[in-house]
């Protein structure tokens, strides 16, 4: 099977940068794991990270390798149950990132609200029911994204064949029926609706920060404003977080909706795009690694104690 010039030096790219955020991914669940097996609880944002980490180790697996093997040439390595498997698998995990991430900066800004604030009366029953939210979150992806089973084939290759559209590996079989529109309205709604809230809350954690630093400001010296608490650094990096999944996210978003619905959607079924689609789960782990105090002391001991 013959490459293109531009598709071996894509997919090495892509390839590297695959490998990479799976590694960072793999850290942080293997941190975790020890954390859990050395006797210590988690704390609720904690848990939500271990989901998030997991959702997008997985939706690296299952979008970025597929899409590198196309990109050295190879065709049909995946049989019919292949790509369902595979692409249901990233579909979950893809809406499972929304979730987790919505959720993350909803607890982050109701975490940091003020005493005084409405949301006070949030904070203890968020943090009793982090748990069972991320379960829940699972299982509603996994129903949502049912069809991708019935929808899904092996890759078509004839320019006869309407609605379906090729990812190189597999084929998305989408009839221009009132049961797809509603279908994908269904969807657009539920991602809609987490991107909202994900905005929301970022709006209020920066406006909490804000008002924070102004109070200290006129508390302490500038040689005290030069110490960032613990809960502002998790803060800040949670806002970076939000920020970079929102426009990956939207990316994401429309290169499916180009796909789907131009007559002329090539340019967006290259690897920059699909680049730019994982590129959050390649660039959360290690954002998320210099925000862990000390976080891998459990895997080299000799750095000293915690």
């Amino acid at each position: 099977m013959k490459m293109t010039s531009i598709n071996l030096p894509m997919g090495i790219f892509l390839f590297s940068q695959i490998v990479m955020g799976i590694f960072g991914n793999s850290s942080i669940l293997f941190y975790y794991v020890i954390f859990i097996f050395s006797g210590k609880h988690l704390m609720p944002k904690d848990m939500i990270i271990e989901h998030l980490t997991l959702s997008n180790c997985l939706s690296l697996i299952s979008k970025g390798i597929p899409q590198t093997l196309s990109d050295f040439g190879f065709k049909n390595f995946l049989d019919d149950i292949g790509c369902k498997v595979i692409m249901y698998i990233y579909r979950v995990t893809r809406g499972m990132s929304l979730y987790a991430m919505c959720l993350l900066g909803c607890f982050q800004a109701i975490t940091i609200s003020p005493s005084n604030s409405r949301w006070i009366m949030l904070k203890h029953r968020a943090t009793k029911y982090i748990g069972s939210s991320c379960l829940v979150s699972w299982l509603v992806n996994l129903l949502l994204n049912i069809m991708t089973l019935v929808k899904v084939t092996v890759p078509t290759y004839s320019k006869n064949v309407t609605n379906t559209n090729s990812y190189g590996y597999c084929s998305w079989f989408a009839p221009s029926n009132l049961a797809t529109a509603l279908y994908m309205f269904l969807l657009c709604f539920c991602d809609g609706l987490c991107l909202s809230l994900m905005a929301c809350s970022s709006v209020s954690m920066m406006n909490i920060l804000y008002k924070h630093k102004r109070q200290v400001k006129h508390i302490h010296s500038a040689q005290h404003l030069l110490k960032v608490s613990p809960e502002d650094r998790a803060t800040q990096t949670i806002l970076i977080l939000v920020c970079t999944f929102i426009i990956c996210y939207t990316i994401s978003s429309l290169r499916v909706i180009f796909t789907t619905y131009s007559n002329d959607s090539e340019i967006w079924r290259v690897s920059v795009f699909i680049f730019l689609e994982i590129c959050f789960p390649i660039f959360c782990p290690f954002v998320l690694i210099s925000n862990i105090k000390c976080s891998f002391r459990l895997f080299l001991p000799f750095c000293g104690k915690r």
